[in-house]
């Protein structure tokens, strides 16, 4: 008898792509002790009957999140730090996830500086190796996490990490950090413009100019102590998967680059999402608000007309670095033609298109429903390349 193929992910809220996307990734928070599956459900079940309400979405989130948020108080004043550091990194994920759809507003800033303020918390007690860093900018400051590999000795490779249209460098730095600091391998994990941290308290909007802040990114990674200046690799994901190409095209002194999700028309994918979009459907990642907000635009159309110069046409060929892209087969946010598309146009004589199929696990969107395969994969790659 044969195996039947699977050919969709597990999806918790069947009739909301969206919803079940944010939940897949809320679980695999849970392997860096951010997260519990029990508590996940609890939301979950919650909005069982009110799936599509936002407002609801927001209001569960949060009301697990401030449990997490006492409970880990509660933890502190007995001396109880390691556990309450754990429930602080619990709060942060689900404020995190809560704030996620949330439209632009105090509210959200709010609940975004108590997402920020629990994972500082968490990672000072479970995370001793992390640092949270400022990247110099034009004049201001890009905020980052960097996150020494234990035990390395001298000068060592390192990643510059940025994340994508709506993610955070406080889920990349694990994402990516845990396992390249197990192969000896330091990550600088940055939200750059129109992202996190730098949209939200400081007002920084995406630029499809993307290099200047990988350059910034770089010169600030090579003048730490910690940092072989010449083994600094730029990896993005997601939407990502256009920024680190086009950093790694303009800044040369970059020694790898890897697409984790892999772009090369970033107007063309939102041409097809524009239109799932304004036909009811849930195949995005994100609220109709995000891309607006990420690129300081007030409408589709004039999002639509900046996004025309978000290309790698032209560009990808300036790539000589060695180059990684890697993507899932099943991918529901980003078809898999558009990393083929950015192989096939990356100029690197050394460059690898690595596709997760279903029967592997990671065939989703940035191996949402595998993270570890996709973070094993890359840091393997890195090691081996960097």
């Amino acid at each position: 008898m044969t195996a039947t193929k699977h050919s969709h992910w597990f999806r918790y809220f069947p009739t909301n792509h969206m919803w079940s996307h944010a939940i897949m990734h809320a679980i695999e928070m849970i392997p860096y002790g951010a997260a519990a599956m029990g508590e996940i459900d609890q939301v979950g079940q919650r909005l069982k009957d009110r799936v599509g309400d936002n407002a609801a979405w927001v209001e569960e989130w949060v009301r697990m999140a401030e449990k997490m948020e006492s409970r880990a108080g509660e933890e502190a004043a007995s001396k109880h730090q390691f556990t309450a550091g754990t429930y602080y990194l619990h709060a942060a994920t689900y404020y995190n996830y809560g704030e996620r759809y949330q439209p632009p507003g105090e509210r959200k800033l709010d609940l975004y500086r108590r997402h920020l303020r629990c994972f500082r918390e968490g990672v000072t007690r479970r995370y001793p190796n992390m640092e949270r860093v400022e990247v110099p900018y034009e004049g201001t400051a890009l905020p980052a996490w960097f996150m020494k590999a234990p035990g390395v000795e001298g000068r060592a490779p390192t990643v510059v990490f940025f994340n994508g249209l709506d993610g955070s460098k406080e889920v990349t730095i694990f994402h990516g950090g845990i396992e390249l600091a197990a192969r000896g391998i330091h990550t600088l994990s940055v939200d750059g413009p129109g992202q996190g941290e730098a949209l939200r308290l400081q007002g920084i909007v995406s630029r499809y100019d993307f290099d200047v802040a990988g350059t910034a990114a770089y010169e600030y990674a090579a003048s730490r102590p910690e940092v072989n200046p010449n083994r600094v690799a730029v990896m993005g994901s997601s939407m990502g998967g256009y920024y680190a190409p086009r950093c790694a095209a303009f800044e040369p002194r970059f020694a790898a680059c890897i697409a984790w999700g892999g772009h090369f028309d970033y107007h063309a994918a939102w041409i097809r999402r524009r239109k799932e979009i304004e036909s009811g459907g849930t195949r995005v990642s994100a609220p109709y608000f995000q891309l607006l907000w990420v690129l300081g635009v007030r409408d589709m159309d004039a999002a639509m007309e900046k996004l025309k110069e978000y290309t790698l046409a032209g560009v990808a060929g300036r790539i000589t670095c060695p180059f990684l892209v890697i993507h899932g087969e099943n991918d529901t946010i980003v078809p898999v033609e558009y990393a083929k598309q950015l192989y096939e146009a990356v100029g690197s004589r050394n460059k690898t298109l690595k596709i997760f199929t279903v029967e592997e696990g990671g065939s989703e969107h940035v191996q949402g429903d595998n993270r570890a395969v996709g973070a094993n994969y890359v840091a393997d790659w890195v090691a081996d390349n960097l």
